[in-house]
């Protein structure tokens, strides 16, 4: 089992930022958000079909979400939740 104590993976962003997984997920909640969806309901639709179309294009958020490998935010959810238990 891995260490729950690792690091969020950090991305590059285009403009040469670093962006981590929690920065995106935060943007993309904000662009559902402001788009009037239901972050949780179109973020686990996108995890489950692995369809984009889950996801705003507004803000970018689509191009952003496919920057993280699904499985990887998939470990990072779950790691998180474990670790709060």
């Amino acid at each position: 089992m891995a260490d729950l104590s690792e690091k969020t993976r950090m991305f590059t962003a285009a403009d040469g930022d670093e962006l981590d997984m929690r920065t995106i997920m935060r943007q993309v909640c904000r662009a559902l958000e402001e788009k009037g969806y239901r972050p949780v309901d179109q973020i686990v639709g996108y995890l489950v079909s692995g369809d984009p179309a889950y996801i705003t294009s507004h803000g970018d958020a689509r191009l952003l979400i496919r920057r993280i490998d699904r499985d990887e935010l998939l470990e990072e959810i779950v790691r998180s939740y474990l670790e709060a238990l």
